[in-house]
């Protein structure tokens, strides 16, 4: 009888070890990749969305200043009618109609009303105005630092969907891997329970493995939320505007990339001693070179400017732009020495906004220093524990052998097989959470070396998946 029951237990723990080690492999044809993942956010996340909309803006604020720069022409039409002497007798030159009788005195001091209709075409002409051009220039920059933080938010979009894309599926293969640990601890307690009807066993062996039992299953139920959870960020990080929209679990892989895969991609990186600038450090240098053009404009408002017009005009007494027409050409130079201190006001205000320019863009220097290196030292931490989840792996694996043979010799206990299986399993999801740190910190070190982390989806394609 002791043989059974030694022989039903080890039954049970065989299949247990199947269950907990074999894989989920079915794979669904329309898996929702990381490039197609990228490729969607990049489009219509809502940052993204956001941020390009802000360059928007920005450019077309840009524009402003050639109002200052760029000839103006504009069409004038008037109608009036009139008895002043004045406006009378003005009217008359203007359409050409002055006779000898226009003179006498009485037509002067009481004319008859007279009707005119003015058309005119101006032309006006900026010729030296310097706060225009300086303000053009200044809002270009601008507009260059937005383009700038629009790439920068999508580079950190694509960073935050890695995460979440391979979050999921972490939380996928947890789910699974607790599945397996769930079905076979369920056979493993209906075996035991056989056994105890059989007197076999005890009733403490049966609520031993009860228990194991009932605690897989509450990890499992957690795993469950925690998969749809993932599901649902990665929908919001997608720009899909209702959870319904997000992904199902059949669309995702059941596994994240290989122990070697991940090395590979950990290795697969290295920062060029002249890498591109990054884009949040390049706007916070455009962003001061803008405030320092700006505060020139501020100055240049108080020089001369110097505007030419030209313009033709006709008046005619029955129609529109009809009648012989009047050149006027004229240049205006104006320097406006005291505007009621707005012009101080707006040097003050041009002057503390370069100063907190300034003050960003060395701030985002330093702390893109301290990301970087951050991030590579924590790549090196996820690649120590990686080879420590692997070695776990490894130990419970030989662990849970050798506690099945003392068992079977009977030199071990039911709660020893039970606690060395919970290992295993603890292990091999270690084992997952850790390959999946060392993809998070690969894809965070690229950012914070101005590369784009989204690269690693082909970099996994062309690593060895085993």
């Amino acid at each position: 009888m002791k043989n059974q029951y030694v022989y039903a237990i080890t039954l049970a723990c065989a299949g247990f070890r199947f269950l907990t080690a074999t894989p989920s492999l079915a794979q669904n044809a329309h898996q929702l990749g990381l490039k197609a993942a990228l490729a969607e956010a990049d489009q219509k996340a809502f940052a993204n969305q956001g941020a390009r909309a802000q360059a928007e803006l920005a450019h077309a604020s840009a524009r402003t200043p050639l109002k200052g720069m760029l000839p103006a022409l504009r069409l004038e039409a008037g109608a009036i009618r009139s008895n002043d002497p004045i406006g009378a007798f003005g009217t008359s030159l203007r359409q050409r109609r002055v006779t000898q009788e226009d003179f006498l005195p009485e037509r002067l001091n009481y004319p008859a009303s007279i009707d005119n209709l003015q058309g005119g075409a101006v032309l006006e002409l900026p010729l030296i105005n310097g706060d225009a051009v300086l303000g053009y220039k200044a809002a270009g920059q601008a507009a260059g630092a937005a383009d700038a933080n629009a790439r920068w938010t999508t580079l950190s979009t694509r960073l935050s969907v890695v995460r979440a894309y391979y979050g999921a599926i972490l939380a996928v293969e947890k789910q699974h891997a607790l599945e397996r640990a769930a079905a076979a601890g369920e056979a493993m307690t209906q075996q035991v329970d056989r056994l105890l009807k059989e007197g076999l066993v005890t009733r403490s062996d049966l609520l031993q493995a009860q228990v194991h039992t009932q605690g897989i299953r509450a990890q499992l139920l957690g795993a469950v939320a925690d998969a749809k959870s993932a599901r649902e960020l990665l929908a919001v990080l997608l720009g899909r505007s209702s959870f319904s929209d997000a992904p199902r679990q059949e669309e995702l892989p059941d596994m994240l990339p290989s122990d070697s895969a991940v090395r590979g991609l950990a290795a697969s990186f290295e920062i060029q001693a002249e890498s591109a600038e990054r884009e949040d450090t390049r706007a916070a240098r455009l962003e001061t070179s803008a405030a320092s053009l700006d505060l020139r404009r501020a100055g240049a408002a108080m020089l001369p400017r110097l505007n030419a017009v030209a313009r033709y005009d006709w008046n005619s007494p029955s129609g529109l732009y009809t009648g012989r027409p009047a050149l006027t050409l004229g240049v205006m130079a104006s320097w406006s020495l005291f505007g009621g201190g707005s012009e101080l006001a707006d040097m003050a205000a041009a002057r503390a906004r370069l100063n907190a320019a300034n003050t960003q863009e060395i701030a985002r220097a330093a702390n893109a220093g301290v990301e970087l290196n951050t991030a590579q030292r924590e790549l090196e931490v996820a690649m120590a524990q990686l080879d420590l989840a692997a070695l776990s792996v490894s130990q419970s694996t030989e662990a849970d052998r050798l506690v099945e043979r003392r068992y079977t010799g009977g030199l071990a206990t039911i709660a020893e097989v039970l606690g060395a299986n919970a290992s295993r399993t603890a292990s091999e999801l270690g084992y997952a959470a850790a390959r999946y740190a060392v993809i998070e910190a690969a894809a965070r070190h690229r950012l914070a070396a101005g590369a784009d982390p989204g690269a690693i989806a082909s970099e996994l394609e062309s690593l060895p998946n085993r």
